[in-house]
């Protein structure tokens, strides 16, 4: 696990020791949290004889790109079923996940909505035949161990007061939650607009996995600037700073949002003189391939993914 220190002028001056934990780095495949939350998933669907994982995402889905890999990698056949109708020729994502060997079906977005009744399921897997089925965003009771295993390791290195983390569907900061138990605290920055559901998510998880419904944690819903995957020239140009300053690129769906975030708070007084704050970045950098095809035209510079 690498720890980077980031010497931010705004930390320093607030007297905030800010922390990089690169789970970007993790695994050359399946960075960050989308293995952290497969794992147990994966050793669950081999113990129940299953040979074959199905899921759902989006055209342009971490998510569907981390499970082609992980299928590849551990021996499963894989099938993504993905929201909207099919596009030729294949954006890059979809174009890696069949290189991986998933299966691409196409649902409709109203069945796509549905997606999680029964009836609905059961008839997607009367077509594909029988599966482990892994929900969208791969976030689930199983998911949380996996990322709770984050804490265990980032105590062994360091010392922290607070842990931050960019939400999707809200998987990551249940698991850090269960790992933290109780002790220090946590800040989810979601990438959503209009993302206050999240807290009502990330409860139902923890009392699922943990049996306990934590306090400890804040929900930022500020700092999805115009909502998830969309253009907004102001985080963007933070994402290049940031990138020019330390190294490290951030993406404009998840990290990007929680740094920016994060120096916010640290700038607010949010955090007391002397704390130590961790960002985690997560990966997601693959989005940017389809970040480009949508909205490289509005803009002159694009950071390159290294």
């Amino acid at each position: 696990m690498l720890i980077q220190e980031l010497h931010e002028p705004i930390a320093v001056q607030c007297g905030v020791r800010l922390l990089l934990l690169r789970d970007d780095l993790a695994h050359p495949e399946l960075p960050g949290n989308k293995w952290r939350k497969l794992k147990y998933n994966l050793q669950t669907a081999r113990t129940q004889g299953h040979d074959t994982l199905l899921t759902f995402g989006g055209a342009f889905s971490n998510h569907i790109a981390a499970v082609a890999a992980a299928g590849r990698l551990q021996g499963f056949r894989t099938i993504g079923l993905i929201r909207g109708e099919e596009i030729l020729p294949l954006n890059p994502t979809l174009a890696r996940a069949t290189a991986d060997g998933m299966q691409l079906r196409y649902l409709d977005r109203e069945t796509y909505r549905r997606k999680h009744e029964p009836a609905v399921l059961a008839g997607l897997l009367a077509q594909t035949g029988p599966a482990y089925v892994l929900p969208e965003g791969g976030t689930n009771a199983l998911a949380l161990p996996g990322c709770a295993e984050l804490i265990t390791e980032l105590t062994a290195q360091t010392s922290f007061d607070y842990i931050g983390v960019a939400c999707g569907t809200g998987g990551t900061l249940a698991g850090l939650l269960t790992g933290l138990a109780g002790q220090r605290a946590a800040l989810g920055v979601a990438a959503l607009k209009n993302g206050g559901f999240l807290q009502a998510d990330i409860n139902a998880l923890t009392q699922a996995a943990a049996g306990v419904t934590y306090d400890n944690y804040q929900l930022l819903t500020d700092y999805h600037f115009g909502g998830y995957a969309h253009f907004s020239a102001e985080l963007l140009t933070f994402i290049h700073n940031f990138q020019v300053r330390h190294g490290v690129l951030l993406d404009p769906i998840y990290t990007g949002k929680l740094l920016y975030a994060l120096l916010d708070q640290i700038q607010q007084s949010c955090f007391p003189v002397g704390s130590t704050v961790v960002a985690v970045h997560t990966g997601g950098l693959q989005g940017w391939q389809g970040f480009r095809q949508r909205f490289g035209q509005r803009s002159s510079w694009w950071p390159p993914v290294s």
